[in-house]
């Protein structure tokens, strides 16, 4: 069997490794970069500190700080704008998800032209798009190193995966550094992000030899780092490996796929306004005990990684330890629940029935060692409301 794979052709990694973003510019043969962040980053001088060093390297730089969390399609327009007035020769995404996704959703647009719903799955998009450099502040989403980007259609709040080459980053720089800021809620949410792409990449029916090795590393990487960032995020050492299993994980699943619990997860996101990673942590126990008959041995591998199982224990105990320990893993880092956050019960019922016709039409579910029916993932959604 041939696998295709795809990365980002330059990654720096490691503390420090923002100030060279001008010579990763200069590298594309990029001249006029438009750096896309949002308010929060501006605010922090993050943002301007990178502006003033893209300009003192004779660059000619500018500024879209209208990413909101989440991405909409109106919240694109206005973006797509700003490159064009500028003439941006690449785009710079700086922040989480949000920002690293809207970067790539403009690179795409500015050039191409028409709708953002005109782009998502099932189509897989290998056109032009303006190259893009990805810097996250967080150690989560895995977008600087994926084929994705996720944007919410305004017209129908339906989260949209929009796939394919043409969203691939030219190159990626990867500073724990700038994590290190990041409070205990957005590094529990984050974390659990990660660690589900790679359980999820691992588990997937598009797995292969090539994403199996990156995402057991960052399942072992981040069972015993993930504690240690919620409890004390100045541990360096602790976030400094996060932040590498997160690219791991994402380079995992770009490379194979995600599954039921981003295909469920994306619709809570849509219509309740929640952080993506949030959603998946709420999911991800429920849907793992859901899937693990569909592929025992595979989870049992991500059981030894993570470290609640050995060598010598059956597939079945060591799959069955793994959903214990994510349980465990959510409870010890307060993951609520969505009556908890004050979701409306009769609102979530009213929803579910959408949501799982959303999820499945994401594709993502059909990845799933167990394929789900509509009304499977409507009883999950019933599972975790409370």
């Amino acid at each position: 069997m041939i696998t295709s794979i795809a990365l980002p052709r330059n990654l720096r990694v490691g503390g420090g490794a923002v100030d060279q973003l001008p010579d990763v510019v200069a590298g594309l043969g990029a001249a006029r970069p438009l750096l896309v962040s949002d308010s929060f980053l501006v605010g922090t001088g993050l943002a301007g500190r990178l502006l003033t060093a893209l300009t003192e390297a004779g660059l000619d730089a500018a500024l879209f700080d209208g990413t909101v969390p989440d991405p909409t399609t109106d919240s694109l327009v206005a973006g797509v704008q700003q490159v064009r007035a500028h003439r941006a020769d690449c785009l710079v995404g700086l922040g989480g998800g949000s920002p690293m996704d809207t970067a790539k959703a403009l690179a795409l647009l500015a050039v191409q032209g028409g709708e953002m719903r005109d782009y998502k799955a099932p189509r897989d998009n290998r056109g032009p798009a303006l190259p893009v450099i990805e810097i996250p502040t967080t150690a989560g989403s895995g977008s600087e190193a994926t084929q994705f980007t996720i944007i919410t259609d305004s017209a129908s709040d339906e989260k949209m995966l929009c796939t394919g080459q043409a969203f691939l980053p030219a190159a990626a720089i990867v500073d724990y550094e700038l994590t290190l800021s990041m409070p205990p809620r957005l590094t529990a949410d984050t974390g659990v992000d990660a660690l589900t792409h790679a359980v999820e990449a691992f588990v997937s029916r598009k797995a292969n030899a090539f994403s199996d090795g990156l995402a057991l590393t960052a399942i072992s990487t981040i069972s015993r780092t993930i504690r240690r960032v919620y409890e004390n995020g100045e541990d360096r050492e602790a976030r400094e490996a996060m932040m590498f299993a997160a690219t791991q994980a994402g380079i995992a699943f770009s490379n194979s796929s995600v599954a039921l619990v981003h295909g469920m997860s994306r619709p809570i996101g849509a219509h309740f306004h929640l952080a993506h990673g949030l959603s998946n942590a709420m999911l991800f126990p429920a849907v793992t005990a859901f899937s693990v008959g569909g592929a025992e041995a595979r989870y049992a591998e991500c059981a030894r990684a993570y470290g609640v199982a050995g060598e010598a224990d059956p597939d079945a105990l060591a799959a069955g330890r793994l959903v214990e320990a994510l349980q465990v893993l959510c409870k010890d880092l307060d993951v609520p629940t969505p009556q908890s956050l004050g979701i409306g019960q009769d609102r979530w019922q009213e929803l579910a029935p959408l949501m799982a016709q959303q999820a499945l039409a994401s594709g993502s579910p059909g990845n799933n060692p167990v394929i789900p029916t509509a009304e499977e993932i409507e009883e999950l959604y019933a599972q975790i409301y409370s």
